[in-house]
């Protein structure tokens, strides 16, 4: 591994308890020792702290998969089939913590979301936990309805339930189809443009983060506002994501 690789992954420092390797001594890395190479016991962080990242939103996602790679050398339960019990243990519980960690930071959606769930902030109502749970309830799945789509939804699951009668009757009504397919087209722009406008909280969170880096105060108020932002943002487009899946699934029946 590289010194700038090195660099960046233990950027964040561990806490004082853990600097020194368990089997030599020696002042180590974060997951494994720099002298011996020895697995380290893990140390309860968040995933961006995994890879000694701050809890920003626009990444570096090349650096990122370098790091991922470079780490699955070091921590690959595989590699340290020979070690003890205890170490390859750890090296279990590291490798599997690295690949959810990388899994989540490197999608910029999950990224998202996995640090308003840092912040406090669940998107329960439209999250598939919260579809999973009214299926195997049998109760409805709350959807709230963002107010600036509320008569296009109106009108577009009318003509949805139209489109369905349709089909149970063996009707054709082509103008009816393409209605609804200019219809779709019209929720993913939306959906897209919805990725611009997040990308412009990305930006605003980052910029507050870097602040607060500088030793700027930062107030709650303001944290709490780009986080609202970007709860409203992620909300709105999941909506008209789950929407587009309707259209799609009444479409093809």
């Amino acid at each position: 591994m590289t010194n700038s690789a090195l660099t960046a992954i233990s950027a964040k420092p561990l806490p004082p308890e853990t600097h020194s390797c368990w089997s030599c001594g020696s002042m180590r890395a974060a997951h494994f020792c720099e002298s011996c190479g020895k697995v380290q016991p893990p140390v309860p962080v968040d995933y961006f702290s995994f890879f000694g990242l701050p809890l920003k939103l626009n990444l570096d996602v090349v650096a990122l998969e370098k790091s991922f790679y470079e780490l699955s050398r070091k921590l690959h339960p595989d590699l340290n089939a020979r070690a003890g019990s205890q170490e390859q243990e750890w090296s279990l519980e590291q490798s599997s913590l690295l690949n959810d960690a990388y899994r989540t930071l490197r999608d910029p959606i999950k990224r998202t979301e996995y640090l308003l769930h840092l912040e406090g902030v669940e998107l329960e109502e439209q999250s598939k936990s919260a579809t999973e749970q009214a299926r195997a309830t049998g109760g409805i799945k709350k959807q709230i309805v963002p107010p600036d789509l509320l008569e296009e939804v109106f009108e577009l699951n009318m003509q949805l339930e139209e489109l369905r009668m349709n089909k149970k009757t063996g009707e054709d009504d082509p103008a009816l189809i393409e209605e609804i397919g200019q219809q779709k087209l019209s929720l993913e722009a939306k959906h897209e443009a919805l990725l611009r406008e997040l990308e412009v909280g990305w930006r605003m969170w980052d910029g507050m983060i870097q602040r607060m880096q500088n030793g700027q105060p930062v107030s709650e108020e303001e944290r709490r506002q780009e986080r609202d932002k970007m709860v409203d943002i992620l909300n709105r487009r999941n909506y008209i994501r789950n929407l587009v899946r309707d259209v799609n699934a009444a479409l093809e029946d």
